[in-house]
């Protein structure tokens, strides 16, 4: 099995470590990176695969280096670190010097552990596109990622979009390499921020678990939201821990009355042209370069941004109306299908507590 061969300070809790920090199925993988969640912190970790002619190690050394910190901001900096570590860890076993001097170095900069992590603090938000975002969701990743994020999933992120915004536990699949899924639990979370202050203080946080094992069962029990991956295609039996499983490009949910939104509807479909036509838009005004500050995260940020804020502003303006009456025409407004979309405005209703009447039920009257 794995085991933690070496840590920094002496004293902390790891327990579980050996197993987040590497993959279920790695052996089968030259190199790969992972994030994941270890109680309030968060923790990147390299990995390698080497042929070796040790019967004892059975032909193959595999390590993981990884670094833990109470918010994902920074993880990412220390990535190139971090791979030219493990590398250097299966070449000269044992030779910690360089890691030492990495935390001697770092662990002044890193909040210390004792303290809450971003995650848990109130967001403020500041009316700067680049300030728009989360703090510790500023993580950057390889150029792309939203764009492949958008071209592997099409019109499917809106479905994902659905169920992100009503904080639903969602579970991603797929075999090894997993660092690129753990950047897809990233811009599933992206899909449900909303800027209106005030709104859903009762509402769980959305949570990026990143990656998850059969070791993170307990934990998982007991969460009402998060979004989180694995290569363990176990989870897909254990239907109490997750509400949404995402096999590749497969989304799915064994819930009866969340199947509806399972359906793309034409708003789905209106809402997915208008945010490709945005990113050709983006695409044109680079090459010409007019526009060199902006990028597609921004983009695709606030695109789900603006029109998240639309839905709920329309939704506390008609709680706070007199006859608390919702239209269909309210929800064409916010951009949503009266009908096809019915069953969303229920249970987003339903989740963030808003006291408002649906009158969409007859289709004849839409």
């Amino acid at each position: 099995g794995n085991m933690v061969e070496w840590c920094l300070p002496q004293d902390i809790d790891l327990e579980g470590v050996e197993f987040k920090s590497m993959a279920s199925g790695s052996h089968k993988i030259q190199s790969d990176f992972i994030y994941f969640r270890k109680g309030l912190c968060f923790g990147l970790a390299c990995f390698a695969n080497m042929p070796v002619e040790s019967e004892l190690e059975r032909g193959a050394r595999m390590k993981s280096v990884g670094i833990l910190s109470p918010s994902y901001t920074l993880l990412y900096r220390y990535m190139h670190f971090l791979e030219n570590q493990v590398r250097h860890q299966l070449e000269m076993p044992g030779h910690y010097s360089h890691l030492e001097a990495f935390y001697d170095d770092k662990k002044g900069v890193l909040p210390d552990s004792k303290s809450t992590p971003n995650s848990q603090q109130p967001v403020h938000w500041l009316p700067s596109i680049h300030r728009y975002m989360y703090p510790e969701m500023k993580i950057t990743h390889p150029a792309g990622c939203m764009s492949q994020f958008i071209k592997f999933f099409g019109e499917q992120i809106l479905v994902l979009w659905k169920f992100a915004l009503l904080r639903k536990r969602i579970l991603i699949f797929s075999p090894p390499p997993v660092g690129v899924v753990c950047y897809r639990v990233y811009c599933c979370c992206c899909l449900a921020n909303v800027s209106l202050p005030g709104l859903g203080g009762t509402v769980p946080e959305s949570k990026p678990f990143f990656y998850v094992n059969v070791a993170d069962i307990e934990m998982l029990e007991t969460e009402v939201s998060y979004v989180a991956c694995t290569t363990e295609k176990i989870f897909e039996e254990k239907r109490d821990l997750y509400d949404v499983y995402v096999d590749n490009q497969n989304v799915k949910t064994h819930h009866e009355h969340l199947q509806p939104l399972l359906k793309i509807n034409n708003a789905d479909k209106e809402k997915y042209r208008r945010l490709n036509d945005q990113r050709q838009m983006l695409m044109y005004s680079q090459e010409v370069g007019e526009d060199c500050s902006s990028c597609e995260e921004d983009l695709f940020i606030l695109f789900f941004m603006e029109q998240n804020n639309r839905i709920f502003q329309t939704l506390m303006e008609v709680s706070a109306s007199q006859d608390k009456t919702l239209t269909a025409d309210h929800a064409r407004g916010m951009g949503l299908d009266p009908q096809g979309d019915r069953s969303f405005l229920m249970d987003l209703l339903e989740v963030y507590g808003i006291d408002v009447m649906l009158v969409i039920d007859n289709p004849c009257c839409t």
